[in-house]
């Protein structure tokens, strides 16, 4: 009875073992036989057994999607908003960031505009929401500002930027990123119009500059065509300023004078 048991329980380990590899499911193969034990101690019934099974699988597969989405945004580094240190950066509000984070931003197909100078944590947060949104099953898309243009002249000189811009509608979340830093050419510029245009009221993008939106004019050579693009952005958007020190200089004190050398 115990040689027919076990051969029994070899050949159910062999078939739930062929029949994970057939579903692409380790996480369901490795934890079937654990839970199974589980189930035993805990006199689970068959229904709560299969979908503790299907939970893990479904969990691993959540994770893996997120890494990939993760992977295929391109962010320069991870950031997360559980990371961003407000005590430092006092002019954002916890309460803003938190419902931010809850991506209904993204849902509703709005913006997120941030501005502030440099270092103040522009970047971070930004990076924090667009990952937060691949863990939540979006697709994201990450640049700055100058390398978004420099991929959509390179599509118009490919005579293929309609069906770029098609294609980065598509994408329920694009992030600008350093808006300002480098001053747009007539012809750049109206690239990025066309870009940011296509996706008005169609997907979410969130911007990060370094100029207030009266220096806009600056920043794309012309006050019309400023106007034109803060009016697409802004229409349905999340503006937040962020003002201070250097976020990254936080803790370091920059102002001290350096102690002199007594033992010359």
């Amino acid at each position: 009875m115990t040689k027919a048991t076990s051969t029994t329980g070899r050949d159910m380990e062999s078939e739930l073992a062929f029949l994970t590899r057939a579903l692409k499911a380790p996480a369901l193969r490795d934890a079937a036989s654990r839970l199974a034990e589980r189930a035993k101690a805990e006199s689970w019934t068959h229904e709560e057994y299969l979908a503790a099974c299907l939970q893990r699988e479904v969990a691993a597969r959540d994770a893996h999607g997120a890494e990939g989405r993760i992977r295929a945004a391109r962010f320069p580094s991870r950031k997360s908003l559980e990371d961003f240190d407000f005590d430092h950066q006092r002019s954002v509000k916890r309460e803003a960031i938190a419902h931010l984070g809850t991506l209904d931003f993204v849902t509703a197909k709005e913006n997120v505009i941030f501005l502030g100078p440099p270092g103040t944590g522009k970047t971070h947060l930004a990076t924090g929401l667009a990952i937060r949104a691949c863990q939540a099953g979006h697709r994201v898309a990450f640049a700055t500002a100058a390398q978004w243009v420099t991929r959509l002249a390179e599509a118009h000189e490919a005579s293929r930027l309609t069906d770029e811009l098609t294609r980065l509608s598509r994408i329920p979340l694009i992030v600008v990123d350093e808006v300002g830093y480098i001053p747009f050419e007539p012809e750049a510029a109206n690239l990025f119009f066309q870009f940011v245009s296509g996706r008005y009221e169609r997907a979410s993008v969130i911007v990060t500059s370094n100029k207030p939106f009266g220096r806009w004019g600056e920043v794309f050579g012309d006050d019309t065509v400023a106007a034109a693009m803060i009016d697409r952005l802004v229409h349905h958007a999340e503006v937040i300023s962020l003002k201070g020190d250097s976020y990254r200089m936080r803790g370091r004190d920059l102002g001290r004078v350096p102690a002199a050398n007594t033992g010359e």
